[in-house]
């Protein structure tokens, strides 16, 4: 008798299809109907950080529960991982609603020729953990990344007595402080957090701007190739002549193909001094306005790279 084919092989498409239409993410739906021997590994996924941190919040909320988390403490040794073949994607933070682009993301994506294939935000909320039975009036020391420190620093400033130090990753901190049952100090972390490592939240919500996002992009070594109606974002780099007007011609290119310019950052290019490389994102309503725009930026730049094409997240 002949096997039947499995559900998932009529269902995938229809459940892919709707993707395309609504707030959800093709990868998820490919890894739920992977079936029963692969459902049990799910992919892995490279994150800065550890489980609790906001990244792994992030890669859940992408992926879905079923993934296996690769651990990294710097985003170095993630991009080891994708390069190296020993996770599958990666979740790296491009830039924050108040502090901006984090400069250094760019060129590590850029450099190592990585390939930018979805989006996602997040709401960011700090609380301050510590051990079961500690108070607010208990704490000499309070230890979280340098940017989440900053941000809360209104409320910290409260407590000049308390010492601030920096850690390279929210959810160790908490985790740190759980394992070596560490009295008197506290963490700033994610709610995930305390709630994985057993800590009592003493002041929640203590970041000073309440409204504080942070952008998330997924990458991965080899590009995904999506269908083009799936398409309406794009992250680009180029160099201009160094000469006026150079950067202006391109931006009304972009206008003229009906882009819509989102973001734009320049950086040093390296080998050269005192030259830049722009990267921007763009938005656009049909992908045959991005391939003509595409065509023209090929041949007025200097040099022109796609960091990545894939569909817009929606904010917040």
């Amino acid at each position: 008798m002949k096997s039947r084919p499995k559900i998932g092989t009529f269902l995938l498409p229809f459940f892919k299809k709707k993707c395309n239409t609504s707030n959800c993410h093709t990868e998820f739906v490919e890894v739920l109907f992977r079936g029963p021997n692969n459902f049990k590994m799910g992919l892995k996924i490279a994150i800065q950080g550890i489980k609790g941190s906001n990244h792994h919040q992030v890669a859940k909320e992408f992926f879905g529960q079923n993934i296996e988390l690769v651990e990294c403490l710097s985003f170095d040794k993630m991009i080891d991982h994708l390069l190296n073949g020993t996770a599958d994607k990666g979740v790296m933070a491009i830039e924050n609603s108040i502090a901006g682009s984090i400069i250094p993301n760019y060129n590590l994506v850029c450099q190592n020729k990585l390939h930018i294939i979805g989006e996602h935000y997040l709401n960011i909320h700090h609380n301050l953990m510590v051990l079961n039975g500690q108070t607010i009036d208990d704490l000499e020391e309070v230890r979280s990344h340098p940017m989440a420190l900053l941000q809360c620093m209104d409320f910290l400033k409260q407590y000049p007595h308390v010492k601030l130090v920096e850690d390279v990753d929210t959810a160790e901190t908490a985790k740190q402080i759980q394992e070596g049952q560490l009295r008197h100090i506290g963490a700033i972390a994610p709610k995930a957090a305390a709630e994985l490592y057993g800590l009592t939240i003493i002041a929640p919500e203590i970041q000073t701007i309440k409204n504080n996002a942070t952008r998330f992009i997924v990458i991965k070594k080899q590009n995904k190739v999506l269908p083009k109606e799936e398409i309406n974002k794009a992250s680009l780099r180029f160099i201009t002549d160094h000469k006026r007007g150079s950067l202006a011609t391109v931006l009304n290119v972009m206008s003229d193909c009906n882009l819509n310019l989102t973001k734009i950052q320049s950086l040093p290019v390296i080998e050269t001094p005192w030259k830049y490389a722009f990267f921007v994102d763009v938005t656009f309503g049909q992908y045959d306005h991005f391939a003509k725009a595409k065509s023209l930026l090929e041949i007025m730049s200097e040099d022109f790279t796609v960091l990545g094409e894939y569909k817009n997240a929606l904010l917040p």
